[in-house]
């Protein structure tokens, strides 16, 4: 039996998590099974089995993707030294933009956070780190007089996160389409003109 290479594999892998988002997205966590992951992605019922442990470890793949893509430019941005808060929500919602498949399987892995501890201790671990970034982004942002002095960066930290997840569930799930209106609003709510 030919060996299969690295590359291939990581490919089947990627086939099975797309498949898994698609199924999640439509049926939720807890209607999906592995034989119906297999069967969306064009693959033989034990083939998931090969490259996941079961369908808990493909829901804290997923669920780590969509904190990836939200939080991973928001942590880029959090190096420069003129932020403000509202372009740290800005820069979490763009590259979700449209993307409500995988905004639907981030609020089903929210409710799993209540009921599986492993994935609570990780998300929390994930959520921590990119809490204290935001927070010290807010501290810059001070100093070069673009966020309140007046603000606390750790609840201001709290508050740009609580932005982001109320735009992700609004998103996936009470149809806020109009996401240019809801970033300007943001501006105006926080009081920042645009820059740009």
């Amino acid at each position: 039996m030919p060996r299969i290479t690295p590359e291939h594999r990581e490919a089947n892998r990627a086939q099975i998590v797309a498949a898994a988002r698609r199924c999640f997205a439509r049926d939720g966590f807890h209607r999906t099974s592995m034989p119906d992951i297999a069967a969306e992605a064009g693959l033989s019922v034990g083939a998931p089995y090969r490259y996941f442990a079961g369908k808990e470890e493909i829901i804290v793949e997923i669920a780590g993707e969509a904190f990836r893509t939200m939080f991973a430019p928001v942590e880029r941005l959090a190096d420069t030294a003129d932020v403000t808060m509202a372009e740290l929500v800005s820069a979490a919602i763009e590259p979700v933009r449209g993307d409500r498949e995988l905004l639907r399987c981030a609020v089903q892995a929210w409710g799993e956070l209540l009921r599986h501890d492993g994935l609570r201790q990780h998300a929390l671990a994930g959520f921590d780190h990119v809490r204290d970034r935001v927070a010290a982004a807010l501290r810059a942002g001070q100093r070069a007089k673009t966020v309140p002095a007046e603000l606390d960066p750790d609840r201001g930290a709290r508050v740009v996160m609580a932005l982001l997840h109320g735009f992700v569930l609004q998103h996936a799930a009470f149809g806020l389409d109009d996401i240019e209106g809801f970033e300007q609003d943001i501006r105006v709510l926080l009081g920042v003109r645009d820059r740009h």
